[in-house]
């Protein structure tokens, strides 16, 4: 599903994110990524759909070696990984639906298949009745579940999640990972940048913990390690 194979990134600033990172992500697996701010976890999250590239090494996702992928099909690529974002980033003048259905819209799916799947991924995170809500009409939690919806409209193979739950309650944060796990069952594979201990000390899964670059962790049903 996702391999890296001494993968390192260094930035034009000088700045050493990653440092020969090996690494390998089976399909249907949920994984957290840990570690403290600035310890390269965005940058080994974003190597992933190609927002990055790796300075050396190799990701090979799907099959596909994103180092040898042209620019001009990267979006192409990402057809098959959806993206949760801890901003959101809906547009605002669409409603819910018109969120959703956008990233159906850019591929050219005729418009009778459109709103069968909006709908269908609306019902999956509890929103079908707002579906002609704008965003600025909803909750935190609200909007994050339309992002949600329209990372796995597609039926994408990998959802990656950037802190998902960081911009939430205590409360919707746990709604969210109902969502998640839920969509985690259904086949997908979730990797989630995270630091919420709680979260990640009660819904065990796989922990890759990440400090200065390098891995220092990785376990089978692990806490999140770190005090804050």
């Amino acid at each position: 599903m996702i391999e890296m194979k001494e993968v390192s990134k260094t930035y034009s600033n000088g700045v050493n994110a990653l440092n020969a990172i090996d690494i390998s992500i089976k399909k249907g697996e949920f994984v957290y990524v840990v570690g403290p701010s600035g310890a390269g976890k965005s940058t080994f999250i974003k190597m992933m759909y190609r927002e990055e590239k790796p300075s050396n090494g190799n990701i090979i996702v799907n099959g596909t070696d994103l180092s040898k992928v042209k620019e001009r099909h990267v979006p192409y690529l990402r057809r098959k990984i959806g993206v949760i974002f801890q901003d959101f980033k809906l547009l605002p003048s669409l409603t819910v639906f018109e969120n959703v259905a956008f990233a159906l819209e850019v591929i050219g799916e005729r418009r009778d298949v459109i709103r069968k799947k909006v709908m269908n991924v609306l019902e999956i995170v509890r929103l079908k009745h707002k579906a002609r809500f704008l965003p600025n009409e909803l909750s935190g939690g609200e909007q994050q579940r339309v992002t949600i919806a329209r990372a796995v409209v597609n039926n994408p193979s990998v959802v990656i999640a950037d802190e998902p739950t960081g911009n939430l309650d205590p409360d919707t944060s746990w709604e969210i990972m109902e969502i998640l796990e839920d969509i985690n069952r259904r086949g997908t594979t979730i990797i989630m940048a995270t630091h919420n201990r709680e979260i990640v000390n009660t819904i065990k899964k796989r922990v890759i913990a990440i400090e200065s670059g390098r891995i220092v962790r990785d376990e089978w049903r692990g806490g999140y390690g770190y005090e804050r």
